[in-house]
């Protein structure tokens, strides 16, 4: 536990936390939506700075993260908690989990040691949300620049605009999850909201982050042509060059009597995709190989599969010339 910065004291004890868009007003003794951030005597603490509930070192593309220092290893970490509510949530054991008991204490000088130690390139701040415990983010993420680390947020996309001038200071990289292109979706299944999540992509983005995206493909809620096209519609006017991964829904947490992703709603998801002018989309979770092609070309230029990784151009080029955005 330690005292958190980014929150506001309000009259009568009360406190408003701004790690992310819902701004919880919190009264003394009281939690946030998170669970892990509280008001003791007028002072907003994070329960989980230090505390991790998950650790391991990660292929980046498991993130996934396909243009950001691919072939590389990245350090992997998070709490418990999120500002998300999210009934098909497929990592709720710790996202929402019966009781907050911690694994593994995590300094982060420790966490920033652990990722040297491992030949890792980067630090990511995974499994659960990371703006619950930004403060914990933040200071790590500051020590792993110091070292020459890069740092990755993935992330649901529910920043406040306080969290997202803090974080886009020290932050490389973020996958955002794009769950939806209905409001009301986010309303009843996530207990939040759009806005703040498009609002997240466009802000990274123009600041110069790698941003990839993320949306969960789940049957008969957000998978309709209507709802894909205006999903990559909106990924394509920020930027065609964003990468977008569609991954397939395991029945699980609330949703475990729906029915597991079809491969070929993936592939119209993906055809979807390229027909509004996104030059990489990715199928998540198929047991396939995932290859980079190059969209002016076609030549295979990262071939991704389990005996490792072949990149087949130099510095971002392909050999008809053409620049294939990403951090390479």
């Amino acid at each position: 536990m330690k005292e958190a910065y980014l929150f506001e004291k309000l009259d009568d004890g009360l406190v408003k936390c701004l790690a992310c868009a819902h701004k919880c007003v919190i009264p003394i003794n009281g939690k946030g939506k998170c669970l892990i951030r509280s008001n003791k005597e007028g002072v907003l603490f994070l329960d989980a700075y230090g505390s991790a509930a998950s650790v391991g070192v990660d292929k980046i593309e498991k993130k996934p993260l396909y243009h950001f220092l691919p072939g590389s290893l990245t350090f992997s970490f998070g709490t418990l908690g999120c500002n998300f509510k999210c009934g098909f949530c497929q990592n709720f054991e710790i996202s929402m989990p019966k009781s907050f008991i911690f694994k593994k204490n995590l300094s982060p000088e420790e966490a920033v040691s652990l990722a040297l130690k491992n030949n890792c390139e980067s630090i990511s701040y995974t499994y659960n949300e990371p703006a619950v415990f930004a403060e914990y983010v933040l200071d790590t993420a500051r020590l792993a620049k110091k070292k020459g680390l890069k740092n990755v947020l993935v992330t649901n996309g529910f920043f406040s605009q306080e969290s997202l001038n803090a974080f886009c200071e020290l932050v490389d990289a973020v996958n955002i999850d794009l769950k939806s292109f209905n409001d009301e979706f986010y309303k009843k299944n996530c207990k939040a909201s759009l806005k703040p999540v498009l609002d997240s992509i466009k802000f990274f983005h123009n600041k110069g982050i790698w941003v990839e995206v993320t949306t969960l493909l789940i049957p008969d809620m957000n998978d309709s042509v209507d709802e894909l096209n205006k999903m990559a519609g909106f990924i394509s006017s920020v930027d065609v060059n964003i990468p977008w991964h569609i991954s397939r829904f395991f029945p699980m947490h609330k949703f475990s009597n729906r029915t597991l992703t079809s491969l070929s709603s993936i592939d119209e998801a993906v055809r979807i995709g390229k027909s509004k002018g996104l030059n990489f989309v990715y199928k998540g979770n198929v047991c396939e190989d995932a290859v980079t092609v190059c969209f002016n070309c076609g030549k295979e230029l990262i071939i991704r599969s389990d005996l490792g990784i072949i990149i087949n151009f130099d510095k971002g080029e392909c050999d008809c010339g053409k620049i294939i955005r990403g951090v390479f």
